[in-house]
């Protein structure tokens, strides 16, 4: 007889996802806040500027329900292109050039596309509703926008709206990282560091940084323990190829971002790109090209900025140029050899800021110089006039580059101008420098200008070289009025 027995089979766990947890829906949050606030202020210009436009219109031609349904679709299609252009996106916000990028763009494909749909349908009418509103929406759109990028960078540095984040890698990459996301307002702030390829025994592990005990549990428990929302991996752990991708299934529902940091990312950041080959996850690194039609966009800009800035300068020059009369012996203006893009040299003019005799006195002032590399700086030269100080703390004394630009010898924004002296000590990779003109301002005009190291100098200069725009010349151009209004570094 047979007997049937009750087998108890063991059903599979259940997979459950992941939760958040209150660290990262606390970081979630504020973006969402400042998402919506963004939003709100994006549709508000737009509705203004649209309206002002229809108001423009309407003043100096008949308006008709068909110019009431192409300002409808103005306002929508602005909205829509704005949001798809991702121009709200977290990662574009507070920092960098491509948020006012994708806000321009996005405005050129909303305008292009309503003008398209009226020339097809032959309402020519509505001209001057779409041209006036362009100007007016874009100005306001990217004056909002750095309004409040001002106001993110205030709360950031007070600790509000950042990213907590935890460093794991060598001591030496775990310290560049530190350094470089080390700013008030970067938006990192920088809660502990984990150190690889560190001896457990070993008493020299900087104080808050922990030693790596050979276990991604190690990276978790830390994130959760220290309430960090962003894991920055400096450098992976050897013979571990899965590291990576265990570490981001370890950390679902912990952290809202994993970033792997690379020094070369230093140098050609914004020319990386991802490629997937076959399946086959792949970091492309564009090539730098020094030729091509953005040169003549850039070419450009330059002329017209200097030919703005001239007409303002001929005005204050007779008035600058009888303060520097009466105050000193000499010319008004002062002019001397620099090297310009590949080799070439040329004269640059500036109102005059030393003694005549400055050049003569130089070789008795070698022993006291504080500036960095080939350059010489003192912070306090006994051959810069009463008036020289005042015009060098302003950067007034640089004004007349403006000609220089306008004969095509400069570029408004650009590396530093060497002497010929200083070429003559660049090694393979500071030439580099000379690929491009040279610019009145530049990144080492808002990153310190004389107060940076020699090191530091060539390295903006370098970046900008590869990775310049058009847009990045221009946030340069605002940011340099900026600096020059609090003197720092002039000297």
């Amino acid at each position: 007889m047979l007997v049937q027995r009750d087998i108890e089979v063991s059903s599979p766990p259940l997979a459950v996802s992941p939760k958040s947890s209150p660290t990262l829906e606390r970081r979630r949050r504020w973006e969402r806040q400042f998402r919506w606030c963004l939003r709100v202020s994006d549709h508000a210009i737009i509705v203004f500027a649209v309206g002002g436009a229809a108001l423009l219109q309407a003043t100096i031609a008949t308006v008709s329900p068909r110019s009431a349904l192409a300002a409808g679709m103005l306002v929508l299609l602005w909205s829509f292109f704005l949001a798809g252009m991702r121009s709200r996106e977290n990662q574009c916000l507070g920092s960098g050039a491509v948020e006012y990028q994708r806000v321009a763009h996005a405005t050129g494909l909303a305008l292009g596309a309503v003008a398209v749909w009226a020339l097809l349908v032959g309402w020519a009418g509505d001209r001057v509703l779409l041209f006036a509103a362009l100007p007016i929406g874009l100005a306001g759109l990217l004056i909002s926008r750095w309004g409040w990028r001002r106001w993110l960078r205030r709360q950031r540095s007070d600790g509000e709206y950042c990213s907590r984040v935890l460093v794991v890698g060598s001591q030496r990459d775990v310290a560049y990282v530190v350094t470089s996301l080390g700013a008030e307002d970067s938006g990192f702030h920088i809660v502990g560091a984990i150190l690889i390829d560190t001896d457990k025994k070993s008493a020299a592990t900087p104080h808050g940084w922990l030693p790596f005990h050979d276990s991604i549990e190690r990276v978790r428990e830390a994130a959760a323990a220290l309430e960090a929302d962003t894991i920055v991996i400096a450098t992976k752990p050897e013979n571990d190829p899965d590291f990576i991708r265990e570490l981001s299934w370890q950390l679902e529902g912990t952290a809202a971002n994993l970033l792997l940091s690379n020094q070369v990312t230093d140098v050609v950041g914004p020319r990386i790109s991802f490629r997937p080959v076959d399946g086959l996850p792949m970091v492309q690194i564009k090539i730098p090209s020094y030729e091509g039609g953005h040169y003549f966009l850039k070419r450009g800009l330059d002329i017209t900025v200097a030919t703005c800035a001239l007409i303002v300068i001929g005005l204050a020059t007779p008035f600058i140029a009888l303060a520097i009369k009466l105050d000193s012996r000499g010319p008004v203006f002062f002019s001397q050899p620099r090297v310009g893009k590949d080799g070439e040299r040329f004269r640059i003019f500036k109102f005059r800021s030393m003694t005549q005799d400055a050049e003569q006195r130089l070789g008795g002032l070698q022993t006291r110089n504080e500036g960095s590399g080939s350059l010489f700086k003192m912070r306090n030269d006994p051959r810069v006039t009463n008036v020289g100080r005042w015009l060098r703390r302003l950067s007034v004394d640089e004004l007349p580059q403006f000609w220089n630009v306008l004969r095509g010898d400069m570029s408004v924004v650009g590396p530093r101008p060497p002497l010929p002296t200083e070429v003559t000590s660049y090694d393979g990779q500071v030439v580099r420098r000379l690929y491009v003109k040279p610019g009145i301002t530049g990144p080492w005009q808002v990153g310190g200008r004389s107060d940076l190291s020699w090191e530091e100098s060539v390295r903006l200069d370098l970046s900008y070289v590869e990775n310049w725009s058009v847009m990045n010349d221009l946030q340069l151009i605002w940011r340099t009025a900026r600096v020059v209004t609090h003197g720092a570094g002039a000297y």
